[in-house]
């Protein structure tokens, strides 16, 4: 009953409202003469600097769902648990370079999402619209997830009901109140609120990794534990330590999950909003600390098994709640009011990424839908609005996807967002050093990995939910007629024959002498800083083809 845990509900509800203030203040914090502009609205003026950046852009990556779920998943599965660590790791060598590049061409353009990029490298509005539309597609379970991270603090402090309105009304209202902030603030709430989110996390992990241990008999006993009840586990890729059976998923899962994490639009939001190079630079060097809080809180899982922590009841009949192990372990370990913080910590940790999707959404749909497509002659007030209204259809969604389907579900939903984001990297991250490729064969590339991932995405079950098809992104490679139980990660095979096919098509196509669309960008403007002369601010829709001219 939420009576037995009213401290802890007081606590959260408190430091909840306080964040939710900060929200509606932000629209002053910084304030420009004239909001309505998604230069202003949807990047926060592309004015924030290095301590502004790092924590929006680390708020942005490291969510709610990352503090429950990577924990889970180590309660549940073990080691193979811990590919977020090193993805998060080897993700930032990986973009440095290509995200400098993106700023730098956007900044000298004006460009508000990568497929505005798109748009005028290869000449294509047909490509762009794809791009668009698998951002907001691979997006919208990205936010429903962030819900899931919320229900899982809620069902520990008892505040459900029996009704599927009583059960999900708490996360209704934190979901309107997020949406007034950000519907007024725009990107300027989640950068002040993620200040308090990691303040908050950063407390509460280093306080948990040095008194958990000490009350549970140190990290042998810990680990120890986690032996054993992996040890008694018939599934074969569980295990405190990798074993040939999940070694080429947790290798493909990373570097995959390392490939698709700067494509999603909300991640390039938060660089596009960087008043320049350096601050960029600065804090792809500086954003592995992130990495060392994301591999302290993995090891929650392994302190789960060894307080005999056990998960709630799930949303179908004989299934566990595994999202809840970290907010039980933090319920039954800790004294209330520090339980009430680390919930809080999680609760807050879901508006900031929540609300910087939303934005990304809306932004693509404005930009790139509405303004290409129905009002070419939009102004910059009505381009804002219209992303305001946008991202409150967003958050409609998301809240939509947790009230009428099985959490699961969603969680499966966000594993498929990877492997469909995935599918924009020749376009985005590769059009950004070179223009080989054919706007053509870049959209047949787009289709045929869609269409491999998708297929294998189907013929991929859940036990837990008891679901025939997707449910998971790793793909049994016995289906490939391999005797083995190993798998693989989907998003990897099939960006792969998405890059094969817009190859053989390149070549093929310039053979045929296919015209290829106008590149709109110069060798410099991928070199450009805050400080250039030659910014263009007028151009901020893409030139459009003349009639003469045969759109892919």
């Amino acid at each position: 009953m939420w009576r037995d845990h009213l401290t802890e509900i007081i606590i959260f509800t408190l430091l909840f409202l306080l964040v939710s203030g900060m929200g509606f203040v932000a629209a002053r914090w910084r304030a420009p003469k004239d909001m309505a502009h998604l230069d202003e609205w949807g990047l926060g003026g592309r004015s924030f600097g290095g301590w502004i950046t790092w924590f929006l852009v680390g708020g942005d990556l490291y969510t709610a769902y990352t503090f429950v779920a990577v924990p889970a998943l180590l309660f549940g599965a073990g080691a193979a648990g811990f590919f977020a660590v090193p993805y998060t790791i080897i993700v930032y060598p990986l973009i440095f370079l290509v995200v400098v590049r993106l700023w730098s061409v956007s900044h000298r353009h004006g460009f508000v999402t990568p497929a505005d990029f798109v748009r005028t490298r290869f000449g294509s509005p047909l490509l762009a619209l794809l791009i668009a539309i698998t951002g907001i597609v691979a997006t919208m379970p990205y936010i429903a997830l962030q819900l899931v991270g919320i229900e899982a603090v809620l069902k520990t402090m008892g505040v459900t009901g029996e009704s599927t309105i009583a059960r999900h009304l708490p996360i209704i209202v934190a979901f309107a109140i997020l949406a007034a902030y950000t519907y007024q603030s725009g990107l300027r709430a989640p950068a002040l609120i993620a200040f308090v989110k990691d303040t908050l996390i950063y407390i509460v992990i280093l306080v948990a990794i040095v008194y958990l241990p000490y009350k549970l008999g140190g990290w042998g006993e810990i680990f120890d534990a986690a032996d054993a009840k992996f040890d008694a586990s018939a599934a074969p890729g569980d295990g405190a330590l990798l074993n040939p059976n999940n070694q080429i998923q947790y290798v493909t899962l990373a570097l995959g999950s390392a490939l698709a994490l700067f494509l999603y639009p909300h991640s390039i939001t938060g660089i596009l909003a960087s008043k320049n190079r350096d601050v960029i630079k600065r804090n792809m060097s500086a954003l592995p600390a992130y990495s060392l809080l994301l591999g302290l809180i993995a090891l929650l899982g392994y302190m789960a098994i060894a307080a005999g922590v056990t998960p709630l009841p799930g949303a179908t009949e004989g299934s566990v709640d595994n999202n809840t192990v970290v907010p039980l372990l933090f319920e039954q370990q800790f004294p209330s009011w520090f339980a009430g913080i680390a919930f809080a910590a999680i609760g807050i940790g879901a508006l900031v990424p929540a609300a910087i999707m939303s934005i990304a959404a809306a932004n693509l749909f404005t930009r790139n839908i509405y303004k290409e497509y129905l009002k070419r002659d939009a102004s910059p007030a009505q381009e804002a609005n219209v992303s305001k209204i946008a991202s409150l259809v967003v958050k409609v969604g998301a809240v939509a996807c947790i009230v009428f389907l099985d959490p699961q579900f969603s969680i499966d939903l966000q594993l498929i967002g990877g492997v469909i984001i995935l599918q924009t990297l020749p376009a985005v991250a590769l059009g950004l050093y070179t223009r080989w490729f054919h706007r053509g064969a870049l959209i047949a590339g787009w289709a045929a990995g869609m269409g491999l991932g998708m297929w294998m995405l189907y013929q991929i079950p859940n036990a837990a939910s008891k679901r025939a098809h997707f449910g998971g992104s790793n793909f049994p490679l016995e289906k490939f007629g391999l005797d083995t139980p190993k798998t693989i990660y989907v998003g990897l095979v099939a960006v792969a024959l998405n890059l094969l096919v817009a190859a053989i098509l390149t070549l093929l196509l310039r053979a045929l002498r296919v015209t290829e669309g106008p590149d709109g960008t110069t060798r410099d403007d991928y070199f450009a800083d805050e400080t250039d002369p030659r910014k263009i601010p007028t151009q901020r829709q893409p030139p459009t083809p003349t009639p003469t001219e045969p759109v892919a």
